[in-house]
């Protein structure tokens, strides 16, 4: 009847597509835009430097299906990432999209990224003097020293932050000294801060393994060495978090006589499946993604009807 006020449309969900690495999330987050009339929010943490293009996978732009992808190329390569900033941008994004009803679908397998977007999680600040203290004594005595220490204050992050990974290290003690908590208090139980339907991709680890071979070899053939070796010129080395990216690090070893461009290819596959199945670990432990297999014949119909379910 004309004139009566009718209920305003109920923003839609957001999609998050997720899992390891070489499982197929690009091509099901644009096969899933285009059926839901939405568009992709990238949550690849490397996928934001700009010019790192073949050594992540992304989409060239006549890959994406016409859909609109958001996030890609955001950062200089000499830049720390930042997921705090990534949170603040993403969520931007997601509320813009939201309010003009295109279903924002989140792809990517860098499973704190997801988080920020999609549950109430709070990042603490830096602060530069404790940070450079910390990175001096990284270079000075090593990240399982520091790990070691992490142990001793927050055995939680401890527990689930690699001794190897002084960057991540640095971070945890960073956060500990400046707010007087551990570093897992930034995680907190899940909580929602928009209405999600979360995607997994199930890939049984041995044709996991066999797909992240392939994908390096592929990398190679086209010209991974020669996208890092520009942007080597370009800064790579001063970036702390991109010039630490698979394929990307092995690379500049070899580019720096460390090592040959066959172990360069070799490391990149092993560092590579060492850290899908991080991935895998991390995704696994959130009971709110349905998994699907990656490779099922109905698998953009399957991952709709879980987008309709009731979540649940």
């Amino acid at each position: 009847m004309a004139g009566v006020p009718t209920e305003p449309a109920s923003p839609p969900p957001v999609v998050a597509v997720v899992g390891p690495t070489a499982s197929g999330k690009s091509d099901l987050g644009v096969a899933l835009a285009r059926a839901l009339g939405g568009e992709v929010v990238n949550t690849d943490s490397m996928q934001l430097y700009r010019g790192m293009d073949i050594g992540t996978a992304k989409l060239a732009p006549d890959e994406r299906g016409g859909v609109v992808h958001h996030l890609l190329d955001v950062w200089d390569v000499r830049e720390a990432a930042s997921v705090a900033e990534f949170q603040q941008l993403a969520r931007g994004v997601v509320e813009d999209l939201r309010s003009r009803g295109v279903v924002p679908v989140l792809v990517g397998g860098s499973g704190l990224y997801v988080r920020a977007v999609l549950d109430d999680l709070a990042f603490p600040g830096t602060d530069p003097d404790v940070r450079a203290r910390l990175e001096a004594e990284l270079a000075a005595d090593g990240s399982g020293a520091l790990h070691a220490r992490l142990a001793a204050v927050d055995p939680a992050a401890a527990a689930a932050i690699l001794p190897s990974n002084g960057r991540r290290v640095v971070r945890a003690l960073e956060v500990v000294e400046i707010t007087g908590a551990p570093f897992t208090a930034t995680l907190p139980e899940q909580r929602e801060v928009y209405p999600s339907r979360r995607i997994g991709l199930d890939v049984p680890r041995p044709e996991l393994d066999a797909r992240i071979d392939l994908r390096v070899d592929h990398m190679w053939d086209r010209g991974l060495v020669e996208e890092v070796r520009r942007l080597a010129g370009a800064g790579l080395r001063e970036g702390r978090t991109a010039s630490r990216a698979l394929g990307y690090a092995q690379v500049l070893r070899m580019l720096d006589g460390e090592w040959d461009e066959d172990t360069a290819r070799a490391e990149t596959k092993r560092a590579t499946r060492r850290f899908a199945r991080r991935q895998d670990t991390w995704f696994r432990r959130d009971e709110r993604i349905d998994w699907l297999p990656y490779d099922a014949p109905d698998l953009v119909e399957g991952a709709l009807a879980a987008v309709a379910a009731e979540p649940g």
